[in-house]
C-alpha cells in the first residue's frame, strides 16, 4: 500500500520580472521548501505543480525547471504517474547531518573569533534580549526563529565563501529539526544558556572554545534525536 501524502501549501507569492522567471521560481520555492515544516507529520507532502505555478503567477516550464534543479540539490523527489514529493531524510541521515552541521559551524565560529567585527558579534546579543525577562519556552515560536538566525549567523561572520556554500544545503533540513525539537525537554532554557556561553566565548575572541562549545551544542542536538525521534524512520 503506498504511504499517504499531504498537499502542503508551501508560502508563495507571484514573483516579478527581474530576473529569469526559472531562477526566480527556484529561489522561491527553495525558500518555501525551508520555511516548510516537513518533519511535523510521518506523511510524505506532494507538491501540485499546476497549483505552484498559479501561485507563483508564472507558466509550468520555469516551475518545472526550477523543480528539476531542485530535485538535482536533492530536496525533491520526482516520482512517475505519482507526483512530486519533498525529500524527508531517516533519522540516520539527520543525526549525519547535524554532526557535518557541527563540524562546519564549529569552524565557523573559530574563523568568527578571527574575522568577525565586535559590532558583528554584538548582533548575536540582541538576538535574545527579548528573552531577558521571560524564558524562551513563555514565547516558543520567537525563540524557536532566533536559535535559527543566531546559528545561521555564526556560519556568516566566518567570512567563508566556502563553508558557507557547503552547509546550505544541509541547513535546510537541520533547521526543520532545530524548529521541531526546540520545545522538547526543555531544550529552549538549555539553548540559551548554550547560545550565551558561545557569545561570550566569540567576545573574548577565545578560539578554541567557541570552537569547542558551537560543537558540543550541535552534538547534543544529534544526540537528541538520535534517542528520542524514531518518528523520522
Amino acid at each position: 500500500m503506498a504511504t499517504p501524502a499531504l498537499n502542503l501549501p508551501l508560502a508563495l507569492q507571484p514573483i516579478g520580472n527581474n530576473a529569469s522567471l526559472r531562477d526566480q521560481a527556484y529561489a522561491m520555492l527553495r525558500q518555501a521548501i525551508a520555511d516548510a515544516d516537513i518533519y511535523a507529520s510521518r506523511e510524505e507532502i506532494r507538491l501540485d505543480e499546476r497549483v505552484l505555478s498559479e501561485t507563483l503567477g508564472v507558466s509550468r516550464t520555469p516551475v518545472r525547471e526550477a523543480m528539476t534543479l531542485l530535485e538535482q540539490e536533492g530536496f525533491l523527489r520526482m516520482v512517475p504517474r505519482r507526483g512530486i514529493y519533498i525529500v524527508r531524510k531517516s533519522k540516520r541521515e539527520i543525526v549525519e547531518m547535524i554532526q557535518m552541521w557541527a563540524a562546519l559551524e564549529s569552524m565557523a565560529a573559530r574563523l568568527a573569533t578571527l574575522h568577525a567585527t565586535d559590532e558583528e558579534i554584538a548582533r548575536l546579543r540582541r538576538m535574545f534580549d527579548q528573552f531577558r525577562d521571560s524564558t524562551p519556552a513563555e514565547h516558543i515560536a520567537e525563540y524557536s526563529n532566533a536559535n535559527i538566525a543566531f546559528h545561521q549567523a555564526i556560519v556568516e561572520l566566518s567570512k567563508s565563501r566556502i563553508i558557507l556554500d557547503t552547509i546550505k544545503n544541509i541547513f535546510i533540513h537541520v533547521r526543520a529539526i532545530r524548529r521541531m525539537t526546540i520545545s522538547q525537554s526543555d531544550r529552549a532554557s538549555r539553548s540559551i544558556v548554550d547560545h550565551l556561553r558561545i557569545i561570550e566565548a566569540l567576545e573574548k575572541r577565545d578560539t578554541e572554545l567557541a570552537e569547542r562549545l558551537v560543537r558540543d551544542h550541535s552534538l547534543g542536538l544529534a544526540a537528541f534525536v538520535e534517542a528520542n525521534c524514531d518518528f523520522l524512520d
